[in-house]
């Protein structure tokens, strides 16, 4: 490791964020130049171009190799950043690091947090949001809270809690497109696509269907989080978590045109403790807290109301 040229890999994964020389310059506070002789002095470091070169001139080009080192070096980079933070904030004996994804943070975590601080006003939390699948050992977390079916871990994960998931839609497109009742009638319906396994509309078609449901139609958005705003705003009809969606449905911002009709993910939300922190009496007492709170969720979920129980109500 003693042989690594760290400030080079930092220039090189500063152009290839950020796409140039110039721009690599002001992200790291230095004269461009500076960074110009850094990736000079790599290549011949490495004996390797890591640019194209044309007639002669090199233009900023990634060659194959300069492309894969420039990848891990940003990913090397990203992840010292994130334990450099954790570290910095996780001084404090009352503190916990939680790292998750940003729709789990956003949608159902962050606004359950003030209920923390009034049950353990000591402890300080922090999160961190990344949708790559990461052990908490290499974001530097206290806790990871994934989504998805059980994690292969060698620390065993506690399962935090179930879920369903079911289409929504904006009361407007809704209203738009006729207040469609029956799931036949996703045959004429935007749909929305998601990243996350688990609410793909593939496997809502061979579980609930209909059969000629055309999957490959409608966006890919890369969250739960856009797609559900994307629901919200209209643009079409999401497979959606019902853990994620209590309190859009609940303000009415989506409904659920199909009534009850949903598909049973079982348990489908795990903590995967660090080894070297979780025992930690704090970490358990958030431990303690989550199962309560996801509890509580399972015992008094509120029920949906329907597209066709809105107009009634409207």
């Amino acid at each position: 490791m003693r042989d690594l040229p760290l400030t080079l890999l930092r220039a090189l994964a500063a152009v290839y964020e950020t796409g140039g020389i110039r721009p690599a310059g002001r992200l790291l506070g230095i004269q461009h130049s500076v960074v110009s002789r850094a990736l000079r002095d790599l290549e011949a470091w490495l004996e390797v171009p890591l640019f194209e070169n044309r007639d002669g001139q090199r233009a900023l080009i990634f060659s194959a190799e300069g492309v894969a080192l420039s990848k891990a070096a940003l990913d090397a980079m990203k992840n010292l950043e994130a334990s450099v933070l954790v570290t910095r904030e996780g001084s404090s004996a009352n503190s916990v690091t939680i790292a998750t994804t940003p729709s789990f943070a956003m949608r159902w975590l962050l606004p359950r947090l003030p209920g923390l601080t009034e049950t353990h006003p000591k402890i300080e939390v922090s999160i961190l949001v990344d949708q790559a699948r990461k052990s908490p050992m290499a974001t530097g977390a206290d806790l990871n809270i994934r989504m998805g079916a059980q994690p292969s871990q060698d620390v065993d994960p506690i399962p935090l809690m179930d879920e369903r998931v079911f289409p929504v839609m904006s009361p407007g497109l809704w209203e738009k497109l006729g207040k469609p009742s029956e799931t036949d009638d996703l045959l004429d319906m935007p749909l929305l696509h998601d990243r996350d396994p688990s609410t793909s509309w593939g496997i809502w078609r061979k579980h609930v269907g209909p059969e000629r449901l055309d999957v490959r139609k409608g966006p890919r958005l890369t969250s739960s989080d856009l797609i559900l705003r994307a629901a919200e705003q209209g643009q079409g009809v999401a497979l959606a978590r019902g853990r994620l969606i209590e309190e859009s449905v609940a303000s009415g911002s989506l409904l659920r045109p199909f009534g009850d009709v949903e598909l049973d993910l079982g348990t489908n939300y795990w903590i995967i403790a660090n080894p070297e922190t979780g025992r930690r009496r704090v970490v358990q007492n958030v431990v303690g807290w989550l199962l309560s709170e996801a509890q509580n969720v399972c015992d008094e979920a509120p029920t949906a109301i329907s597209g066709e129980e809105q107009d009634q109500t409207a």
